[in-house]
């Protein structure tokens, strides 16, 4: 996939991870986009914060509930926090923008959400289409809906966005997650409960890479609308025209 330039178009992953979640499924979005012809960067942020950074500095935690807690309020009232950006992540080069975040406290984690409010992002998002996916237990939908907020607020124009979510209930869900944060693996019961696996079930690949295939269809389709209509220019500059959204009912707008 390249324009009549030999330019391939250019996608930016930028994620927040603590257990690996939110990597896996941008490596797997990463792989389905570069084998149709895409360039992609990925950019992991880091949590720098000294408020908080001890504890988020190893994983297992040293407490499943105490470790976390401290985040409750700042989370609750959209806090930011000191971060590290990758490189990748204050270009301006990019066609397509893609965040990945946890669901913290049933908002968009605190690393991520500093990155969209930074002059780095506004510089990134500056009338580029973006797109967003959660992973959490539940809660979902509030978190894509604090992401669109912030890249519209960023000059960003949002797509769509995806979710994937944890196995069992509300509360055997909990349960589960709370376990693999202390023990930093799977058990079968806790506090004497049967519970569910948590994190990614096993066959999140597979709407990952659907997804993604649908991004790569929407930039071909801008790339022929823009030697079309010259609406990019001839030097090899990033793609102007925005992309359509994707053919999928928005995620954000379902019930949880």
């Amino acid at each position: 996939m390249a324009d009549v330039n030999g330019r391939r178009p250019q996608v930016l992953f930028v994620y927040y991870t603590h257990t690996n979640q939110a990597r896996r499924v941008c490596e797997s979005m990463a792989e389905a986009l570069r084998s149709r012809g895409c360039e992609v960067s990925e950019a992991g942020i880091e949590f720098t914060d000294p408020r908080y950074a001890k504890n988020f500095s190893t994983f297992p935690f040293k407490h499943a509930v105490f470790s976390i807690l401290p985040l409750l309020w700042p989370q609750l009232r959209r806090k930011t926090g000191q971060i590290r950006i990758p490189d990748e992540a204050k270009s301006s080069s990019y066609d397509l923008i893609c965040f990945g975040s946890p669901t913290w406290f049933f908002r968009t984690c605190m690393p991520l959400r500093s990155y969209m409010k930074s002059d780095e992002a506004r510089r990134v998002l500056a009338g580029k289409p973006f797109t967003a996916y959660v992973v959490c237990r539940r809660y979902w939908s509030l978190n894509l809906k604090e992401v669109k907020t912030l890249g519209t607020g960023q000059g960003g124009e949002y797509l769509d966005g995806i979710r994937f979510t944890y196995e069992g209930g509300q509360i055997r869900s909990l349960l589960s997650l709370l376990s693999y944060f202390g023990k930093g693996e799977m058990r079968e019961r806790s506090l004497g409960i049967k519970i569910p696996p948590t994190n990614l079930k096993p066959d999140f690949v597979d709407p990952a890479h659907a997804f993604a295939n649908e991004l790569a269809d929407k930039l071909g389709q801008s790339q022929q609308l823009g030697e079309s209509s010259s609406s990019h220019a001839s030097d090899g500059r990033p793609m102007q025209s925005p992309l359509p959204r994707t053919g999928r009912p928005s995620t954000s707008a379902d019930p949880q």
